[in-house]
């Protein structure tokens, strides 16, 4: 128990101090840490990091950070995939599932050694130029303009996510985070805010059908969420006093260690 709420506070820690890479942690901490199994350990990791998101999201609407319409209509495309990748979980083995998240947590951590992290500035719009980026925030009204190519592109980010989410037990802050960096201008802390409103709103639909195909949460799996709410609440509070550079390595580095074990045990 003590074990499962100490894997619980780092996770939501991560991700409540980058909005994404909580769910890629709490996944093998379960696995490894607890000697759960991937299907095992996959709906109680999105509860953990839906629940914990949620907190998140609930502070960036509070102070207006949060795209709500576009994390509305990515959790609904992850909605109506996130079924498929439940599916493929239960048709894979153990040890292809497990194969699958290494090679997943390896290219998490080449992003993040590969690209720097950019600090929020005063306002919430980026400094791309007029249609350099498929969604451009309206200058008047500070919202999307929602042209027929924003709206394929935050589906399509939707669609891949919702997949994601189901098979492997992860939120998608992963995807969700570098996708707006990339293809969007909005800043960094509108960035993180949108994605763990997606990230709780998709959570919670994988937790959903999970329970439905008759997985059930033990006291292990309870602490472990209680305590993923507590390490995001705390994560929140230190976001703006730890150096972006150092957290990004920090992290990169941890995957990438957590995915060479996972592959050798595989």
């Amino acid at each position: 128990m003590l074990l499962a709420s100490l894997f619980g506070v780092v996770m939501g820690l991560v991700l409540g101090l980058t909005g994404a890479g909580g769910g890629i942690l709490a996944v093998p901490a379960l696995v490894l840490g607890l000697g759960w199994t991937m299907t095992q350990a996959a709906p109680v990791a999105l509860f953990a990091v839906g629940s914990a998101a949620a907190v998140g999201a609930i502070d960036g609407l509070r102070h207006g950070l949060v795209r709500y319409r576009a994390a509305l209509l990515i959790a609904a495309l992850g909605a109506v995939f996130s079924p498929l990748g439940i599916y493929f979980a239960h048709q894979l083995q153990e040890k292809i599932l497990r194969m699958l998240f290494s090679l997943l947590m390896v290219l998490v951590a080449w992003r993040m050694f590969r690209k720097d992290r950019q600090q929020a500035g005063p306002s919430d719009h980026g400094h791309a130029s007029w249609g350099q980026k498929n969604c451009m925030l309206n200058e008047q009204t500070g919202r999307f303009d929602w042209t027929a190519k924003c709206t394929a592109t935050l589906a399509a980010l939707g669609a891949i996510t919702g997949v994601v989410s189901g098979l492997l037990g992860v939120g998608g802050g992963f995807l969700i985070v570098p996708a707006f960096k990339q293809l969007t201008d909005v800043q960094m802390r509108g960035i993180v805010a949108t994605s763990l409103m997606v990230i709780s709103l998709i959570s919670a639909i994988g937790v959903i059908g999970a329970l439905h195909a008759g997985v059930r949460i033990d006291s292990q799996g309870a602490a472990f969420i209680v305590a993923s709410i507590v390490g995001m609440i705390v994560g929140r509070r230190l976001c703006a006093q730890v150096p972006a550079r150092a957290l990004q390595v920090g992290f990169a580095s941890v995957c990438l260690v957590v995915a060479g074990y996972m592959l050798l045990r595989a």
